[in-house]
């Protein structure tokens, strides 16, 4: 049995049988083998670690080597509507232009999951307000100078996001990095929800 990263145990709750996704920002494919094992999906990953892609080829994962900041390309390689599920996983806040990409996933593919860290985590308030240095927890767990993040964002800043380029959230959860939901996460999730998780589509 496959451990799963919190997030993506979630997202393969979410995703039906038998669908067809795209996987942005693939890693190593884990989410991939564990859909194509136990949900007969199909589809391919997107990835730009030449490691991660030898590790996607030697389990059988269809897998192209692809830069997702290429502004001028975008995902023009693929048609309009050719895949049920694009994902996209603790890869948001690394890229250069989010908004254009979460546009691209919804060109390609009926519905959207995308996770990422959320910065307005009470943890993340604190370590900036009262210590004054860039937070470290299971979340965010690099320095500020050794990380891919660039484009930290919270929830409210996501949800303004998606309504500003007219995208409707057709579910949302939060949860910490053990893949739990706890009460106060529902009752104020820009405050405790450690990790967010959103399935989209368009307006």
């Amino acid at each position: 049995m496959i451990k799963l990263r919190s997030d993506l145990a979630l997202i393969s709750e979410w995703v039906q049988p038998r669908s067809h996704i795209l996987d942005l920002g693939c890693g190593d494919g884990i989410l991939l083998k564990h859909l194509r094992d136990t949900r007969e999906v199909t589809g391919y990953g997107l990835e730009i670690n030449e490691v991660h892609i030898e590790n996607c080829v030697a389990d059988g994962i269809n897998v192209i080597h692809f830069d997702l900041d290429d502004l001028n390309k975008g995902l023009c390689d693929f048609l309009h509507s050719s895949f049920d599920y694009v994902v996209m996983t603790q890869a948001l806040q690394t890229i250069r232009r989010p908004d254009l990409l979460l546009l691209e996933m919804l060109r390609v593919g009926g519905q959207g999951i995308v996770t990422f860290p959320n910065f307005g985590h009470w943890t993340c308030r604190v370590s900036l307000g009262l210590r004054g240095v860039m937070p470290i927890s299971p979340a965010l767990p690099d320095e500020w100078y050794d990380t891919e993040n660039i484009h930290l964002c919270t929830i409210r800043d996501f949800e303004k996001l998606c309504n500003d380029l007219g995208i409707e959230i057709t579910r949302r959860a939060v949860v910490d990095p053990d893949h739990r939901t706890r009460l106060l996460m529902n009752i104020a999730p820009n405050l405790f929800g450690e990790i967010a998780i959103y399935q989209i589509q368009k307006g």
